[in-house]
């Protein structure tokens, strides 16, 4: 088994971070450099970096900001958000992105995962799916920070990113985000069980049992947070502590206590 990532999630508008729930993100929570500096320092595995205004209003990714961001980073960090070309994804890899975030760019024209994987190597690309639940067992794709559907099914999604040569799969719950109780471990374990890549589990978390979870019951191969971490004493080095000791692999660069 693959050792598990833990990975913050932090969603920048109008540059500062915010959260809320259901993609409702109105709830200012800090400043981006600010937080990244405070997550180096937090045993991370990596971060997640999502531009919402680029994402809503199909604005060009804002590149001297990244570049700034990149410069205190100092763990691995996949930036989204308008990201719709491959001039895009240069410029975000020259200011410093380690790996890039596609999701509403992919349902207008999903051959830019094909060029994205042939031109910076799968290892490279995310692919991010935001599901919403329409009824009981079926679950629908959104597209714009969730506030377009796209009539596409998580799981035939999935696969067919997968076939494209992205990398990951970003799964993300829009019901569950921000709610802190859980991830939703029935879509996880859908799409870990339709693709043969590494699947992150979002949308949820609101404690350290809720990540062994969707490593355990799910297959995820990682898990992010955000309210987890915002709103809470809990720590990634703690999740990761806590992970170790259910048996699930980890990156062992948290200090070890009695």
């Amino acid at each position: 088994m693959l050792k598990v990532r833990v990975i913050p999630t932090l969603l920048w508008k109008n540059l500062g971070l915010v959260k809320g729930v259901g993609f409702n993100s109105w709830r200012r929570v800090g400043s981006v450099l600010p937080s990244i500096k405070v997550y180096n320092m937090r045993d991370v595995d990596e971060l997640i970096l999502v531009d919402i205004n680029a994402s809503q209003d199909q604005q060009a990714p804002d590149h001297d900001s990244v570049s700034d961001f990149s410069d205190e980073c100092f763990v691995p960090l996949t930036v989204g958000g308008g990201i719709n070309s491959v001039d895009h994804i240069v410029h975000l890899l020259k200011a410093g992105a380690d790996k890039i975030c596609l999701n509403s760019a992919a349902y207008d024209d999903p051959s830019l995962i094909d060029r994205a994987a042939a031109h910076f190597g799968a290892q490279c690309v995310i692919a991010s799916i935001d599901a919403r639940q329409m009824e009981p067992g079926r679950y629908e794709c959104f597209s714009h920070a969730g506030t377009r559907a796209t009539g596409k099914d998580p799981i035939s999604w999935a696969r067919e990113l997968a076939d494209r040569g992205a990398g990951e799969i970003l799964i993300t719950s829009i019901d569950l985000d921000g709610t802190m109780q859980g991830y939703d471990l029935r879509l996880v374990s859908s799409i870990t069980q339709a693709v043969a890549i590494p699947v992150i589990a979002s949308g949820g978390a609101g404690s350290y049992q809720d990540m062994v979870l969707a490593v355990k019951e799910a297959g995820a191969s990682a898990v992010a947070a955000a309210s987890m971490f915002h709103f809470t004493e809990q720590t990634p080095a703690e999740a990761k502590r806590h992970l170790q000791q259910a048996g699930i692999p980890v990156r062992r660069n948290f200090v070890e206590t009695d």
